[in-house]
């Protein structure tokens, strides 16, 4: 069988499983309720500056999320996201020029990466024990570097993040580079569709895709998506925070379910992430706004989570 051949008809199981993705019109209807409520009750809800400021809550975000789903549609999980993000703006934050500390954040998140997919895909690691376990090196080396908040980042990196370019919001600019990045990825190159099939099962091993090598690639990718969140944050908040990335990993895999990515893999789509993405952004921005306590927003936004993944197939996650 010819090589186009083979890519067409992994293309057709590819989107006879893609085709579920409609999934996703269900929050994109919650989230244009709930928008419409919070303008309601929240009287700063809809004002240029609070949705500029949404847009700032979303990117670092929408980073992961767009990371978090390309290891999820391979039937996996990272929960070392949010050590990747704090050691990112731990590392930023060290006094030495940003031609060390930027190249050493990738270079960084590349071993992550590598050591959190060869354990899985060499040692057949459970995806949560290996990413767990280095969730645990990666914040013990945070500790190491950055004890405390503080320290000074680059200010090329508080510019890129906190400036305008052509009179454009910053955050807006990377919320759509980290959108066209993730649907090149996820939807408009050979990577992506090996990930759809790989998530499939039975299609990868038919058409000889090399599942070693591309789940890998997935968990390099998710810790370089993580690693830039990092930098966004970083930039936001002008310092190291050993504490920063905490939530992500829970964040962003509810983002990814919530917005129809089955966590059995194989089924998702970009266009759905960002909508889970911008849910959980504007829940958390209108909570915010209310005055809602911070530990109300974390038992929330577990029970949305809980939600999401109890309506899911019983094979997910492989539990």
């Amino acid at each position: 069988m010819s090589a186009k051949i083979a890519g067409t008809r992994i293309a057709g199981v590819v989107s006879a499983r893609d085709s579920r993705h409609g999934l996703w019109f269900l929050p994109l209807l919650v989230g244009l309720i709930g928008g419409v409520a919070l303008a309601a009750t929240a009287a700063d809800f809809a004002t240029t500056q609070n949705l500029l400021n949404l847009a700032a809550q979303a990117a670092p975000l929408l980073l992961v999320s767009i990371g978090q789903m390309l290891v999820v549609l391979v039937r996996g999980l990272d929960l070392s996201v949010g050590s990747v993000i704090s050691l990112s703006t731990a590392i930023l934050s060290i006094d030495a020029p940003a031609t060390v500390t930027i190249p050493a954040v990738f270079v960084m998140a590349l071993a992550v990466g590598l050591v959190n997919g060869v354990a899985v895909t060499r040692f057949h690691v459970h995806p949560i024990i290996a990413t767990l376990s280095v969730t645990g090196i990666a914040q013990g080396i945070t500790m190491l570097v950055r004890p405390v908040a503080g320290g000074t980042i680059p200010p090329i990196v508080t510019v890129l993040v906190n400036g305008e370019f052509l009179g454009i919001y910053m955050p807006l600019i990377w919320v759509v580079v980290a959108i066209l990045a993730g649907w090149k990825l996820i939807h408009g190159s050979r990577f992506g569709l090996h990930l759809f099939a790989i998530g499939g099962g039975d299609t990868a091993d038919t058409f000889g895709i090399a599942s070693r090598r591309n789940i890998l690639l997935a968990y390099v990718a998710c810790s370089t998506f993580a690693a830039l969140a990092g930098m966004f944050l970083a930039g936001r908040i002008a310092s190291g925070d050993p504490n920063i990335g905490t939530q992500y990993a829970v964040d962003s895999i509810t983002a990814v379910a919530l917005g129809g990515t089955q966590l059995a893999g194989g089924i998702g789509s970009l266009q759905g992430t960002v909508i889970g993405t911008l849910l959980l952004s504007m829940l958390a921005n209108g909570m915010n706004l209310l005055n809602v306590s911070s530990f109300v927003q974390t038992a929330i936004k577990g029970l949305i989570l809980l939600a999401v993944i109890a309506i899911q197939p019983r094979k997910t996650i492989g539990l």
